[in-house]
């Protein structure tokens, strides 16, 4: 049985944020002018140049006013389109791409990226990749379990097991500031990074850990600790902030979701279904999430304003990793070895690749892909898996027509655990966060491996296909 759980403190009404503007009535105050003027045969009138253009420029004034005054919301509607219209112009023009049908291009884009169906087909620009650049840090001494990017694109945040956080200047690679995990000397350090996220404005950076049931709230520019959020009752397995908001949606190993309002730092609701602990969450614009359930074989996206959820059953073992490509479609991964592209109105996947990365030359099985991302809103997808033969690999894939096939473009090998993947916003580069172990727990260690963050600089043709 699922349901939600609100906070008892607040009504659902009130504690709800919803985009608007204020309606309360009000009176517009008009002063009225006299201008009836009584003139005798011998009174002067004016009639100096200076005299009638000012004269003029007051009527035009009064006109101006009265026609505003006087505009419709259509003709609003028009005036404003037209305006937008005009901004959408002048930047084609200034970008040097103007030419015929880039406007119309321009309006479709933002309708469809609007309506979340939005698909750029880029995929077949990517050739292959360049020799990639490795971060490392001493304050990160195990495996990277999590990496985040800031949404400017000048920003990367990466978490490991021995319970640090660094944030990576991109355009340098180098790093900015970092948080020391818990040990003898730092009591107050986090123990076991499991996941991260950083708000969409930058303000927020939130951490969960094995330490704690609790959430660790930062601020991203100097990982100054601003509060912890209690209320899961087992580890905080994964976080994402909804776009463009400071809506905090965590998912738990005690099988609930919960929402966090940031700018109150207060808890607003839990969400109740999974069976099994949760491994990984995605969220973007609207307001709504989607989990991966782990050994329950479900993927859920929560329709949070309406209170109900969508139930997806796929793959064959464990469901590790989901992503949303747009607001319509998702990606999936797990250690059955099976890629699966989702759409959100049919229950079974669009398409699934069995044995996407092959089998273990070792024991035969399907490799356990540990990490899926996608460009967002294009038809470009990578995953990542490793095996007992200390291969970590990542491929990268070309989503089919309407999503309902994918296509291997080519691989990267890296030794070790690949625990997390994101392409910079650009789709210039691919980062990964690889270490020792999975990101999960200890089943096995791959020694050769270090831990550390691969920035893997991806080869586009610039001829078009």
């Amino acid at each position: 049985m699922s349901f939600f759980i609100r906070n008892q403190r607040d009504t659902s009404s009130s504690k709800r944020k919803i985009n608007g503007f204020n309606t309360k009535d009000s009176k517009t105050k008009k002063t009225k002018r006299k201008t009836k003027k009584h003139f005798d045969d011998n009174e002067s009138i004016a009639s100096t140049d200076e005299e009638l253009a000012e004269e003029q420029k007051r009527n035009d004034y009064e006109s101006d006013s009265n026609s505003e005054e006087e505009e419709t919301a259509q003709e609003k509607k028009i005036r404003l389109a037209k305006k937008y219209l005009a901004e959408i112009e002048e930047e084609v023009r200034d970008r040097k791409e103007f030419e015929e049908g880039a406007i119309a291009k321009r309006l479709t884009e933002d309708y469809l990226e609007t309506k979340g169906r939005l698909r750029k087909l880029v995929a077949d620009k990517y050739t292959g990749h360049k020799e990639p650049f490795i971060l490392r840090s001493k304050d990160h001494k195990d495996s990277i379990t999590c990496i985040c990017l800031s949404s400017d694109g000048q920003f990367l945040f990466s978490g490991s097991k021995n319970g640090s956080i660094v944030k990576w200047m991109l355009s340098n690679r180098q790093k900015v500031k970092s948080l020391k995990g818990k040990s003898k000397k730092n009591q107050q350090g986090l123990k076991s990074v499991k996941c991260i996220a950083v708000s969409t404005d930058s303000k927020f950076l939130a951490a969960g850990s094995d330490g704690s049931k609790n959430i660790s709230v930062f601020s991203s520019s100097d990982l100054s600790h601003i509060k912890d959020l209690q209320g899961h009752r087992d580890i905080v397995s994964a976080l994402v902030f909804r776009k463009d908001t400071h809506t905090l949606y965590s998912a738990s190993m005690d099988r609930c979701i919960k929402v966090w309002d940031l700018d109150d730092m207060a808890y607003v609701e839990s969400l109740f279904g999974h069976q099994s602990g949760i491994t990984s969450i995605d969220a973007l614009s609207k307001e709504r999430a989607i989990t991966s359930g782990g050994f329950d074989g479900t993927v859920r996206i929560w329709k949070i304003a309406e209170e109900s959820q969508l139930i997806f059953n796929g793959h064959g073992s464990s469901i590790d990793m989901v992503k949303f490509i747009n607001d319509e479609n998702f990606i999936s991964g797990g250690d059955d070895g099976q890629l699966c592209i989702w759409g959100a109105l049919k229950k079974k996947p669009l398409c699934c690749i069995l044995e996407a990365h092959g089998k273990d030359e070792e024991n035969g099985l399907p490799m356990w892909i540990s990490s899926v991302t996608a460009l967002l809103n294009t038809d470009l997808v990578a995953s990542a898996s490793v095996s007992g033969s200390r291969n970590g690999i990542i491929k990268l894939w070309k989503c089919g027509e309407s999503f309902k096939s994918i296509h291997p473009l080519f691989e990267i090998k890296i030794i070790g655990f690949i625990n997390s993947l994101a392409f910079t916003s650009d789709g210039n580069f691919l980062i990964a966060g690889v270490g020792q172990e999975h990101r999960l727990g200890r089943w096995w260690r791959i020694p050769e491996a270090k831990n550390s963050v691969v920035i893997i600089p991806l080869i586009q043709s610039t001829t078009d296909t």
